[in-house]
C-alpha cells in the first residue's frame, strides 16, 4: 500500500450537496429552507438568545453580585499532606508543584492545620494558619513566611 492509494473508508464521507440546480435536483427553488420568511434569507439566523425583539430574559433579569479584581486566590494544603516528604526537607511551593501536591500557587500557598505532622521538615509558605504553624514546630521542624 502507498500514500497515494488510500482512500476513505466507504460511507465515512458523503457526496456535498448541490443546493439550487432545478427542481430535479430535489433541492432547487428554495434549496431546503422552506418557504418565505427569516431563515430563508442569506445569512438569516438569529443569535442566541433572541427573543424578536421583545426583551430578552437575560436583560429583564436583575444583576447581582460583583466580581472583586483584589481577591487573593490562595493554593492551600494541610499539614497532613507534608508527611510523604523524608525529614530535614525544605518544603517549598515549587516543590508542591512539582510533585503534583498543588495545581497553581496562585497568588500564594497557605498551610492549614488539619491531621497531624510526624517528621521535622522546614515548611517555606506565603501564609500558615496559627494551628498549622504550631503542628509544624511541635514536630521539631520550622515554619518560614516567604
Amino acid at each position: 500500500m502507498r500514500l497515494h492509494e488510500l482512500k476513505p473508508s466507504f460511507g465515512s464521507r458523503a457526496p456535498r450537496k448541490r443546493k439550487g440546480r432545478g427542481i430535479g435536483s430535489g433541492l432547487g427553488k428554495t434549496s431546503g429552507r422552506g418557504q418565505k420568511g427569516q431563515k430563508a434569507r442569506s445569512g438569516g439566523r438569529v443569535r442566541r438568545g433572541f427573543e424578536g425583539g421583545q426583551m430578552p430574559l437575560y436583560q429583564r433579569l436583575p444583576k447581582r453580585g460583583f466580581h472583586n479584581i483584589f481577591k487573593k486566590e490562595w493554593a492551600a494544603i494541610n499539614v497532613e499532606k507534608l508527611n510523604r516528604f523524608e525529614a530535614g526537607t525544605v518544603v517549598t511551593p515549587q516543590l508542591l508543584k512539582d510533585m503534583g501536591i498543588v495545581k497553581n500557587v496562585n497568588d500564594g500557598l497557605k498551610i492549614l492545620g488539619k491531621g497531624q505532622l510526624e517528621k521535622e521538615l522546614t515548611v517555606r509558605a506565603h501564609s500558615f494558619s496559627a494551628q498549622a504553624k504550631a503542628k509544624i514546630e511541635a514536630a521539631g521542624g520550622q515554619a518560614e513566611v516567604i
